[in-house]
């Protein structure tokens, strides 16, 4: 059974002629670091708020087909239920966290599930160590860094143990050096859990050497789902436009050339490797 499906779904939101989501049938399996990609506007972020029932559950508006969360239909299930499988981080992550300090914002929703205190203590020493924020427990959001703040919306999220943690544009307000400290710590966390982490991202370079899978969007639509090599080399992320890596435009015109016969790597290992295959 696929950790998430959508069934032949469309939404439209309340008031609007256009449809946000048009004709998608996606199934995402456990245990993928999967890329959410497309261009602006193409849906991805209504994509997101299916994964736990925010559409239609909060998003007032039309749709048909269904999606279901391990089994779950959305429509049928409760988003509170549904936070038990996915857990979602948004852009700005200074509006999810509440609390007066980190510590107690990671324990707020294991204190509303009504988790014993000493369980709730294991939990939290669990995600604060792999989050590495064992140094700002007790301190106010609005004390912390951006980066810092990510990484506590992550394990507000991560604590609660879910099946799949979805991001939109987590790095959108970072500078290079913490995107890069927050992606690597995505995919670690999807090593070492054993869980699927679902990103929409634009930042490419940094992304594509760490996920398994790609979805490509535009206009409403999935245009390709697949593992990362098939999508990369395929004319449909070619013609997207969308933030492509400086590595994949070199190499994609050496191999419109026929001067590379190769995968187009992602990394710059990989095309170190790759240019020693070029004779």
């Amino acid at each position: 059974m696929s950790l998430i499906k959508f069934n032949n779904f469309h939404f439209r939101y309340k008031g609007n002629d256009e449809y946000a989501l048009k004709n998608i049938d996606l199934e995402i399996e456990s245990n993928r670091f999967v890329l959410l990609a497309g261009e602006t506007g193409s849906g991805k972020t209504s994509l997101i708020r299916c994964m736990n029932g925010l559409i239609p559950q909060f998003y007032a508006g039309y749709y048909k087909g269904d999606v279901e969360i391990s089994g779950k239909n959305t429509t049928e299930t409760t988003i509170s239920e549904l936070s038990s499988d996915v857990g979602i981080v948004f852009q700005n992550p200074e509006n999810q966290l509440i609390a007066m300090n980190v510590e107690h914002e990671i324990a707020f929703g294991l204190e509303n599930l009504g988790i014993p205190r000493e369980e709730i203590k294991e939990k939290i020493k669990d995600v604060v160590e792999i989050t590495e924020i064992e140094n700002i427990l007790d301190k106010a959001p609005f004390e912390i860094s951006g980066g810092e703040q990510q990484r506590v919306a992550i394990a507000s999220i991560l604590v609660l143990e879910p099946r799949v943690i979805v991001l939109d544009e987590p790095t959108a307000n970072l500078d290079p050096l913490f995107a890069k400290k927050i992606l690597t710590l995505l995919k670690k966390i999807q090593v070492e859990k054993k869980m699927t982490v679902l990103i929409s991202e634009h930042r490419m370079d940094l992304i594509l050497p760490l996920v398994d899978d790609i979805i490509l969007m535009k206009e409403s639509e999935i245009l390709a789902h697949g593992v990362k090599d098939e999508v990369i080399n395929s004319n449909t992320f070619e013609n997207l436009n969308i933030n492509k890596p400086k590595i994949y435009s070199i190499f994609n015109e050496l191999k419109n050339r026929n001067q590379f016969q190769h995968n187009i790597p992602v990394s710059i290992q990989d095309a170190i490797s790759s240019l020693k295959m070029i004779k």
